[in-house]
């Protein structure tokens, strides 16, 4: 019997929940779906299969793959027996408990890589190709030096030894050389770095760089196959109340700045460089306007991009120049958005940064061709970002709450449970996705927050847990505000929507923070006014919810503005100018904008215009005039820019996102294959095979009649409509009508068979 065979038989032998589990920690052997055991055994073999089921395996499990290898290739004669259960735990007793050796057995077996017979262990042969270290470091110690000892010696290498190693780690660990060889002289590289430690001799013509050195080199986290524990971090502790209320205060940041970059991209859409990005002239714009790092401002691109708010197109109104072809602009969802409650507003935002592809602190770094990657670009794609991102969270959510973790621990700890992942855990790695992390309000003080613990749970009310725990975080919203003698309005707090909306309708945002400082001027107060605000409810407004007294300099701007403003009245010809004041209407008659609105009158209180109503308006203001904007029935309106909206394209090809079959479908996939098994294993008797003459299909018809009046059982061959061919072992009940109702002695239902699909037909003795 071959290894193959034994296999077979294991896995036969193993309960349908355990080969469940095995389909569903490696789906790819379920593709399509196999028809024996022997089949599933032979794909579980096969290398590219094995070396996706060892993704996920962490230093333990590699250490007792290893082990099962050597001792394979050691012994491979075949009287010698397999290392047993309790032999394993004798070589690793002392270096790791019995119980994570089983459990990491259990792992292995549920995987299929490792497989028992009794208490024999058997190993995948494809197994050694997985292995994320040579063969032997993990059974072998050999001298080596510590990470401090590795950083200390490399500044002093010389230029051609330290090319050497950069060699051996970037392209694998053993290297060729004749200058390993006894005698060689002590000058040359090879026998320096032998000396140093640096390099470990393996014979005459090979070396090899220790595991310590490489990792050092590649900038990952160091960490030492042989420790077969996983490392210990060194947490620091903050009160949850302390990390919810950090995180918080960045999340008000986070909303201030997003909303800043709309309506900077709504005024004036970013034109899109020819391969989709946003240009650094671009994001530099952005970031000046909004008062934020440029870095900040990549992040806020890609979160709002991948939130739906930001798009690439042609927006409308479309902008004055038209030098591209493609813009950045908000989406119509922008609105919505802006007008949902602050936590729900991060929901959106959290989930969009957990789930992007894109690592966007790498804005601004050079690629493979020295060229600066830009925001939003194809560049930035990295399709183990969002899987990475979670497992760096998932650590942290494994702690209390309140607990900080430092970024070196993190990747050192991740590394140990995912060796074949460690590149990905590289200190810049971490403590950037921790930085950003920070910024979209997941973290506070190095610790998660409540709201991304509850997003972070996976459940199916994940979001509307995390929006109601972002709630309780977020400070209280004030109903009041300072107003100062200097025309100043200070809001010591985050102001309630109603209230926040109609202050910075009034007064311009001097300085932001947790305490927002408003500046009211004559323009404010105009662009109240413009809206269809009253002096006396501006006045209204101030003193319902100023907390200190009116200062009597707010009270003459409001109504010296109030005064001068409405007198004159603008509308659409194109537009219309009106004026209860003739006097008024002849001085602007006789300014030298007239001409250039081509104004003319139709009344003494009337003129019109052939100019747009906005255009009407800016000259007049210019001119120093302050008219109102109306509409057909003479109330005032609201004229400011909207901004640009664009359109989210409908043919845009969303990303692929692989569902993997649910437990249900599974199980009938497993009862599929014990029914081809029990097929496979049965004994045929007398066999026909149609081929499409009248003789041959009345024998079919015949030997089908008689096992259903004799209820005896037959194997059946079967092509579906996919053109799959299956073994299937059934009852016949009835033949008739083109197709075969049978009784499955494995589901116990009856199911139907088109005649003409059937390829076979054998007696079972």
């Amino acid at each position: 019997m071959t290894a193959t065979d034994s296999l077979a038989g294991w896995l036969g032998a193993r309960s349908d929940a355990q080969l469940v589990m095995l389909l569903q920690l490696r789906p790819d052997l379920a593709v399509p779906l196999p028809s024996s055991m022997a089949v599933l055994a032979t794909r579980a073999e096969q290398r590219a299969s094995v070396l996706r089921a060892t993704e996920d395996l962490d230093t333990l499990e590699f250490a007792i793959l290893e082990i099962l290898v050597v001792h394979g290739v050691k012994h491979t004669d075949r009287d010698r027996p397999p290392l047993r259960r309790d032999e394993l735990h004798v070589r690793l007793s002392g270096r790791v408990a019995s119980t994570a050796i089983d459990d990491a057995l259990e792992h292995l077996t549920a995987r299929a890589l490792v497989w028992t017979d009794d208490d024999e262990l058997h190993v995948i042969p494809a197994a050694a190709e997985a292995l994320p270290w040579p063969i032997g470091s993990a059974t072998e110690l050999p001298d080596t030096l510590t990470e401090p000892e590795v950083v200390a010696a490399l500044p002093e290498l010389a230029p051609p030894e330290r090319a050497l190693l950069d060699k051996l780690a970037a392209t694998g660990p053993r290297g060729r050389t004749r200058d390993a060889a006894p005698g060689t002289p002590a000058d040359r590289p090879i026998q320096r770095l032998l000396a140093l430690r640096l390099l470990h001799w393996i014979d005459d013509e090979t070396v090899e760089l220790p595991v310590t050195v490489g990792q050092v080199l590649r900038r990952e986290p160091v960490t030492h196959p042989h420790a077969l524990s996983p490392p210990e971090p060194c947490p620091a502790k903050y009160t949850p109340a302390e990390v919810n209320a950090v995180a918080a205060g960045e999340v008000g940041e986070l909303l201030r700045h997003c909303a800043a970059v709309l309506d900077v991209l709504g005024q004036a859409p970013a034109p899109a460089l020819r391969a989709g990005g946003l240009g650094v002239r671009e994001l530099r714009r952005i970031a000046k306007q909004i008062g934020v790092e440029e870095p900040r401002a990549g992040l806020l691109v890609e979160l709002l991009a991948a939130a739906k708010l930001l798009e690439k197109g042609v927006p409308e109104p479309p902008p004055e120049f038209d030098s591209t072809d493609d813009f950045w602009a908000p989406t119509p969802a922008v609105d919505a958005w802006l007008a949902a409650p602050p936590a729900r507003r991060w929901v959106a935002l959290a989930i969009a940064w957990l789930d992007l592809d894109r690592m966007p602190w790498m804005i601004g770094m050079r690629d493979a061709n020295d060229k600066p990657l830009a925001a939003l670009s194809l560049e930035l794609r990295t399709p183990h970002a969002p899987r990475d991102r979670r497992a760096i969270l998932g650590l942290l959510t494994e702690c209390s709450s309140g607990t900080a973790l430092d970024p070196a621990d993190i990747g050192r700890v991740l590394a140990w449970r995912q060796p074949r992942r460690r590149r990905h855990f590289r200190p810049e790695v971490v403590e950037q996705t921790l930085a950003e992390a920070a910024a979209v309000g997941f973290v506070g003080r190095g610790a998660l927050g409540s709201p991304a613990r509850a997003l972070l749970h996976g459940a199916a009310t994940s979001a509307a847990d995390a929006e109601a725990e972002m709630e309780a975080a977020l400070p209280e919203p004030v109903d009041h505000v300072l107003v100062q003698a200097d025309l100043t309005v200070i809001a010591p707090g985050p102001l309630t929507t109603d209230l926040q909306h109609r202050i910075a309708l009034v007064a311009d945002v001097e300085s932001a923070g947790a305490a927002t400082v408003y500046r009211l001027s004559e323009s404010s107060v105009r662009r109240a006014l413009d809206v269809g605000l009253t002096a006396a409810e501006l006045h209204s407004l101030f003193a319902k919810h100023s907390r200190t007294p009116i200062p009597q300099a707010l009270t003459y701007l409001i109504d010296d503005v109030a005064r001068r403003h409405g007198q004159l009245r603008a509308g659409m010809a194109q537009s219309f100018i009106r004026s209860d004041d003739p006097a008024l209407l002849a001085q602007v008659l006789s300014a030298p904008v007239a001409s250039a609105l081509a104004l003319r009158t139709i009344a003494p209180t009337v003129a019109i215009a052939h100019a747009p109503l906005g255009e009407l308006l800016e000259q007049l203001r210019a001119a120093g005039f302050a008219p109102a904007g109306e509409d057909s029935t003479g109330a005032i309106v609201d004229l400011r820019p909207r901004g640009a909206r664009i359109s989210a394209r409908p043919g845009a090809r969303q990303p692929y996102r692989p569902t993997p079959p649910s437990a249900e479908q599974l199980e009938l996939l497993v009862t599929e294959l014990r029914a081809g098994e029990r097929a496979a294993s049965a004994r045929a008797g007398q066999v026909v095979r149609p081929d499409g003459t009248r003789t041959n299909t009345a024998a079919t018809l015949a030997l089908l009649q008689l096992a259903a009046r004799v209820r005896r059982s037959v194997n059946i061959g079967y092509v579906d409509a996919q053109g799959v061919a299956t073994q299937r072992v059934v009852e016949p009940l009835k033949v008739g009508n083109g197709q075969l109702d049978a009784l499955d002695p494995v589901t116990g239902a009856v199911r139907h068979f088109t005649l003409h699909r059937i390829a076979s037909v054998a007696l079972l003795e």
